[in-house]
């Protein structure tokens, strides 16, 4: 579990330390700080796909079918918060963080289904980093101004491809042992 808990602290760590040591981060300088930090984000990502995998604890429930198809659908709201984020759809205008957003929901749909230590600590650990990297950016950047409106034409690709990408991590889950529909 060790693992996992280093993961998720070194996640946490690597995203708000451009907002909680600005100074520090901006000595590093701009490509040399981005590459330290992605470093430090795939290692991140190994720790918690590794402790995740190796961890052990208590386990309070298990997958019911209503709670899959709310995480099913729940799911599907997050990867379209991701890819509205990206694509600076109307919803990435009255939204000011969408892929944080996208992040929540995504941790949340994760509790309904896995109620075990390990997805305490993982979807919980980054629904709580989430939350609080909302709070540190808009402490920081009080103001915020919409993206300028996006053409008609990527809502409706934000949301074949949030279907299609939907597919793949369902598929992606079943390839990895963790059946998405039950």
């Amino acid at each position: 579990m060790i693992y996992l808990f280093l993961g998720v602290l070194l996640w946490s760590g690597a995203h708000l330390f451009k907002r909680l040591a600005p100074d520090a981060r901006a000595a590093m300088g701009d490509t040399a700080g981005k590459g330290i930090i992605a470093v430090l984000l795939l290692i991140s990502i190994v720790l918690m796909v590794y402790g995740y995998g190796r961890a052990d604890g208590a386990f309070f429930w298990g997958r019911h079918p209503a709670l899959v198809g709310v995480n099913n659908l729940l799911m599907l709201l997050s990867v379209y918060l991701f890819a509205a984020s990206g694509m600076k759809t109307g919803l990435a205008r009255k939204m000011r963080h969408p892929m944080l957003g996208a992040v929540k929901v995504w941790a949340l749909a994760h509790l309904l289904v896995n109620g075990d230590v390990a997805s305490f600590v993982l979807f919980g650990g980054l629904l709580a980093w989430a939350v609080v990297e909302m709070i540190v950016i808009n402490k920081s950047q009080p103001d915020w101004t919409p993206p300028p409106p996006a053409p008609k034409s990527k809502e409706i690709v934000a949301v074949v491809a949030s279907v299609v990408i939907y597919g793949v991590i369902v598929v992606i889950h079943y390839w990895l042992g963790y059946p998405a529909f039950g």
